[in-house]
């Protein structure tokens, strides 16, 4: 994955900030053809086929998308568990190559053990929803960039919108790295679904 890559070569720390991908899908998912209706979906999927392919990640042929809040809300409580980083890709997995319904708490606790975190803090997270206030300050910083699709790259007024090659990232990255001492240093955040 490109951002692994980045993470390898270069001295920059991530910061995955969660975004509203479709809030209003029900617990039980939706279609995609009533997701995008009215709309050639086909042309849609082999587009993001190609894409997840160039950067190296699996997709699945999933026919329905799923409300990722609570999935949104166990990553923000993986990143404060030693290891809990490898969950981002964990969910990436379960939702787009394997079609798992990631509003399922049931699920999520499932994907929590393969990944070797605990169970039943994990459970406790999600039925208590205390992350909440976490993923609803990144939903809230989002709109506030005006980020309007995933995956976003942004450092300080910097934007890198879409999947990106690894190349256009390193480039970013450079650029960053290059005017390091022309301004104040920033975070780099990753909107993330």
């Amino acid at each position: 994955m490109s951002i692994d890559k980045l993470k390898a070569n270069y001295p920059v720390r991530i910061r995955w900030v969660h975004f509203p991908l479709h809030p209003k899908t029900p617990p039980e998912g939706k279609s995609l053809a009533e997701l995008f209706a009215g709309r050639d979906i086909e042309p849609m999927r082999k587009r993001m086929r190609s894409l997840m392919q160039e950067a190296g990640l699996p997709y699945g042929d999933r026919t329905h998308t799923y409300n990722s809040r609570l999935a949104q809300e166990l990553g923000a409580w993986a990143d404060t568990q030693p290891g809990g980083a490898k969950l981002h890709d964990a969910l990436y997995r379960a939702y787009f190559a394997e079609a798992v319904n990631i509003a399922d708490i049931d699920k999520l606790v499932e994907i929590v053990g393969k990944e070797g975190l605990d169970r039943d803090a994990a459970r406790t997270v999600l039925e208590t929803r205390s992350f909440k206030a976490a993923v609803d300050a990144d939903w809230a910083r989002s709109r506030a960039a005006g980020i309007t699709g995933v995956p976003t790259f942004t450092h300080g007024d910097l934007v890198v919108v879409g999947c990106q090659p690894y190349e256009i990232l390193e480039r970013f990255v450079q650029h960053i790295i290059g005017s390091k001492e022309k301004r104040p240093p920033a975070d780099t955040d990753f909107a993330n679904p």
